[in-house]
């Protein structure tokens, strides 16, 4: 005989409607501690709640936050993935200006993009949105909804944070490199550059999804060089965060060489404290400096880098922070490469720098109360696959 729990899992393609929503109320709770109810063959309960997306708003947050939580396991990601149709379900209804749920359908993409199946997101062409964009390119509509919608400024509910683990994700695919840093016939700039003012946003999610988006395209660019021109240079974005407001220590030949908007901080100017963002942006410096030939070793060193990561190197006590510094100082001042071997770091610079991986997380949501994120506890080469509680 069925449990309780398999009886109410039944009721989610109920004809009734409080019947659904008290159902789906009631299996919010097992979406994590026994997603296994949700699993049954042919995986019925998972094409009863993509149906639920589209029911009424409680019914619909209900069934999103499972769907969320239950995406992890890789038979559903794969089921969700993997439909073209509610695929579309997803992005008509997170690109609407009115949907309730927004934030909750980014995350689903989010986590969406932990499959490969979700690769075709890249060139994928839908219905137009004039007042977001007149493009049809799906990744184009995402990637304005990204930068419009911060702070309520597409849809009020809404911030669209967590469409920077998307990008991220989507970013180990030399497809998407290529259409950011190619720029549209309309436009001198690449879509590239509009990620780059939030490597320093208010917003955790926003600042981890974009390092991670630039140390991909860092690694995967045929010609790391191009990142580096002064009109579209991503440098300067890197360093930025790396800068303590407190610029005391610096020589004023030192202030003069760093980037513009790097030189002079206010009190107001915030530093990155998130281990992990620090060692992502360490690293995609280190892969300019070391992918760009002698010219880009050169650029990344002239801008002022090296002071800049000697004062981090002094004020973190982060282990894996400290070896990024040692790192890549021990290549700014490697003599075979072109430095005068006058700057150094006490340590072991040696460790290696991790290949493409994701870099978005993925998320789960326990109910429709405050966020918060819960302290790693994978190993750092699983770091890509976390996963994100939101309480």
């Amino acid at each position: 005989m069925p449990t309780e729990l398999e009886e109410l899992v039944e009721f989610l393609h109920h004809g009734n409607t409080q019947i659904r929503q008290i159902a789906t109320e009631n299996l919010v709770p097992y979406s994590k501690t026994q997603p296994s109810i949700f699993k049954p063959v042919g995986l019925q309960p998972v094409k009863d709640l993509k149906v639920l997306v589209k029911d009424y708003p409680p019914i619909a947050k209900n069934a999103l936050t499972i769907l969320i939580n239950i995406s992890s396991d890789l038979a559903v990601l794969e089921t969700l993935a993997g439909d073209d149709a509610f695929l579309e379900t997803v992005l008509s209804r997170v690109t609407s200006p009115l949907e309730p749920h927004a934030d909750d359908l980014a995350s689903l993409l989010a986590n969406l993009s932990k499959s490969p199946l979700l690769e075709r997101l890249i060139p994928l062409s839908r219905t137009s949105i004039p007042a977001l964009t007149p493009s049809y390119r799906a990744i184009v509509q995402l990637l304005e909804l990204f930068n419009k919608g911060a702070n309520g400024g597409w849809n009020k509910p809404a911030n669209y944070d967590y469409l920077a683990y998307l990008f991220a994700d989507l970013s180990k695919y030399p497809a998407l490199i290529t259409f950011l840093t190619n720029p549209p016939p309309h436009s001198p700039l690449d879509p590239l550059t509009a990620f780059l003012p939030h490597t320093t946003s208010p917003s955790q999610p926003r600042r981890l999804g974009v390092s991670s988006l630039l140390k991909n395209t860092a690694l995967l660019h045929p010609d790391p060089l191009y990142l580096l021109q002064p009109a579209h240079s991503i440098l300067p974005p890197l360093l930025l965060p790396l800068c303590s407001a407190n610029q005391d220590s610096l020589s004023e030949e030192e202030m003069d060489a760093l980037p513009e908007e790097c030189q002079f901080l206010t009190e107001e100017h915030i530093q990155e404290r998130d281990a992990e963002i620090l060692k992502t942006l360490l690293e995609t410096i280190y892969l300019l400096a070391t992918r760009s030939g002698r010219e880009g070793w050169g650029a990344v060193k002239g801008r002022g880098t090296y002071p800049v990561v000697r004062e981090l190197h002094l004020q973190v006590e982060d282990e894996g922070v400290r070896r990024a510094c040692e790192r890549l100082v021990d290549v700014l001042m490697d003599d075979e490469v072109g430095g005068d071997g006058h700057g150094t770091l006490k340590g072991d610079g040696n460790a290696e720098i991790k290949g493409v991986g994701g870099g978005g997380r993925m998320v789960t949501t326990a109910n429709a109360g405050k966020e918060e994120e819960e302290e790693e506890e994978e190993e750092e080469e699983e770091a890509d696959d976390a996963i994100v509680p939101i309480f």
